[in-house]
């Protein structure tokens, strides 16, 4: 049997990584196989790729019970340790926004206010009131009241 690494140009056919227990086709002469110059492939005749696929299926079939009971064991156990609780927390993070939205935000200001509180030092009412002052002046020709 003929054996590659990863990286390397093959002529076409089914290439097997035992390490990861992968087949691979490659379809054009020349081809490439995937992976690492440190991940190996064996050449497999495509007769042995043909026979090898229901086996492996029915491998899969037969242990999948047992993978479901270890999957099982394996939860309770991250259960129990709280593992499973830190996990969550972490994809919380991950997913939760930074911001919502109606909250004020660079202001250093709480959100619990007055307007007047928020928008001090030039949006608030007394801020407004003196804009339409100010127009008001401007167009009466700047004549003091």
């Amino acid at each position: 049997m003929a054996r590659f690494t990863g990286g390397s140009s093959v002529p076409g056919g089914y290439y097997w990584n035992p390490r990861h227990g992968t087949m691979t086709p490659v379809t054009d002469p020349g081809g490439t196989l995937p992976g690492k110059p440190t991940d190996r492939y064996v050449r497999v005749h495509w007769l042995v790729a043909l026979l090898a696929a229901p086996l492996l299926g029915g491998l899969f079939v037969v242990l999948l019970p047992f993978i479901g009971l270890a999957m099982m064991v394996r939860y309770a156990f991250e259960r129990i340790t709280g593992q499973a609780r830190a996990g969550a927390r972490d994809l919380a993070a991950t997913v939760t926004p930074g911001w919502r939205p109606g909250e004020v935000h660079l202001t250093g200001r709480s959100v619990d206010g007055t307007p007047e509180e928020l928008h001090g030092g030039g949006a608030g009412e007394s801020a407004l009131k003196d804009v339409a002052d100010e127009i008001a002046h401007k167009r009466s020709g700047g004549k003091k009241d």
